[in-house]
């Protein structure tokens, strides 16, 4: 399939162009305070290409488009045509030398993402520019296509919001480099203390274990969800229930009420309130406030688990206020 042509109208919000100078200045003062420490606040090239997730989208794409355009590529490891754009996107990402940054989505775990940017199919390529997102193309492409579209993005982003691009230093790259892998080891041991910590309300004692097991094995099903579980337990064994609740009705743009609102209608089985309660704290929010409330529901889902139906529910409610 032939790449769209990029259509640029709609791109220019001014609320989000606010948005975008608020946080281009927050980056503007990040680079000021690492050149003042003796750093360059320049990236290796192997940071031009960031994995994401929906836990992370709102920074490493939302807040860093306010400096840089951010391509995504929404891909599977089950998607043939995936595997030969993905490899040319990563290459143009390192070429272009720090004027877009190229964030992954693996669609398979991340379905919200998925669902808020209306993709029927993939390789599906967007970009957003100034907190703005908008269609590249759909399927793989020529590499000349590629580049044209590329360069249509990066005018765009210089001339109506002045996105300049980050700056990337090749001598870094050694600095940067991943650690070697250690190979993940049986977990019982740990995974046991931490079920014998929760079963005796040691929340605090639980959570550590299964991040004992997490720092090795990220992706440790068991370990994640306990960790949900220990760190909810943890917050709501600290709260008077009376308090939180009274607190959280009286004073609805309260986001730190309503989140811990939350946390008590989810451990007293009100599943479906405590969501609701924070997909409507994200329709209110913004900025740094948006961004806790929707890591919190995030959390929750974990806790409640991915195929539960009134996760999935949730999820398409909050894809609608974000979107």
């Amino acid at each position: 399939m032939q790449p769209r042509n990029m259509s640029m109208s709609g791109v220019v919000d001014l609320a989000a162009v606010k948005a975008a100078g608020e946080a281009k200045a927050k980056a503007e003062q990040a680079r000021a305070e690492a050149a003042r420490k003796g750093g360059t606040g320049a990236v290796a090239p192997s940071a031009l290409v960031i994995d994401v997730d929906e836990a992370s989208f709102e920074r490493d794409v939302l807040q860093r488009s306010a400096e840089v355009p951010v391509v995504i590529d929404f891909w599977a490891e089950w998607c043939e045509p995936c595997k030969q754009l993905g490899p040319l996107l990563e290459r143009l990402a390192v070429a272009y030398n720090g004027r877009f940054l190229l964030a992954k989505v693996d669609v398979d775990a991340n379905q919200m993402l998925m669902q808020q940017f209306g993709i029927q199919g993939i390789p599906a390529v967007f970009a957003v520019v100034a907190g703005q997102a908008l269609p590249l193309f759909q399927g793989a492409a020529p590499e000349a296509q590629i580049r044209e579209t590329l360069d249509q993005l990066i005018q765009v982003g210089e001339e109506r919001f002045g996105l300049t691009g980050i700056d990337v230093d090749p001598d870094a790259e050694g600095a940067d480099a991943a650690p070697a892998e250690v190979p993940a080891g049986p977990y019982d041991a740990l995974l046991e203390a931490a079920s014998v910590a929760l079963d005796a309300n040691d929340f605090p004692g639980a959570a550590q274990a299964y991040r004992n097991v997490l720092s090795d094995d990220p992706g440790n099903p068991e370990a994640k969800l306990g960790l949900a579980q220990a760190e909810l337990l943890a917050r709501v064994q600290k709260m008077n229930p009376q308090e939180v609740r009274e607190k959280a009705a009286a004073n609805p743009a309260d986001v730190a009420a309503q989140i811990d609102g939350a946390d008590l209608d989810l451990v007293g089985g009100h599943v479906e309130d405590a969501f609701g309660r924070l997909v409507e704290t994200v329709r209110r929010t913004f900025g740094d406030d948006r961004d806790a409330v929707r890591v919190r529901l995030l959390e929750l889902f974990e806790v409640i688990g991915p195929e539960d139906p009134r996760v999935a529910a949730a999820r398409t409610a909050l894809a609608r206020v974000l979107f």
